[in-house]
């Protein structure tokens, strides 16, 4: 479970929100690691690059320039930089 006092997971949480909401789908209390993107979250490829845009914004990482992510662990792991 994301810590909601971790900055990373905090933004996070509000970017899959706004994406979320934007769709119609309900906002989420809670995010996972072990998430999927797509599956448990509901997003689509369209979703994925709002999203993306949106971190970008927030925080100057380009969570899928390193290859491909499917899970909120693997995004977040690139928001701290810790990814290769």
């Amino acid at each position: 479970m994301i810590r909601p006092n971790h900055l990373q997971g905090r933004m996070l949480l509000e970017s899959i929100n706004t994406v979320r909401m934007n769709k119609g789908l309900q906002p989420l209390d809670t995010l996972g690691d072990d998430q999927d993107l797509r599956r448990d979250l509901g997003l689509d490829s369209l979703d994925l690059a709002e999203l993306t845009v949106r971190l970008e914004a927030g925080s100057g990482v380009d969570v899928f320039q390193a290859g491909l992510v499917t899970t909120v662990g693997e995004v977040l792991e690139r928001l701290e930089g810790q990814a290769e």
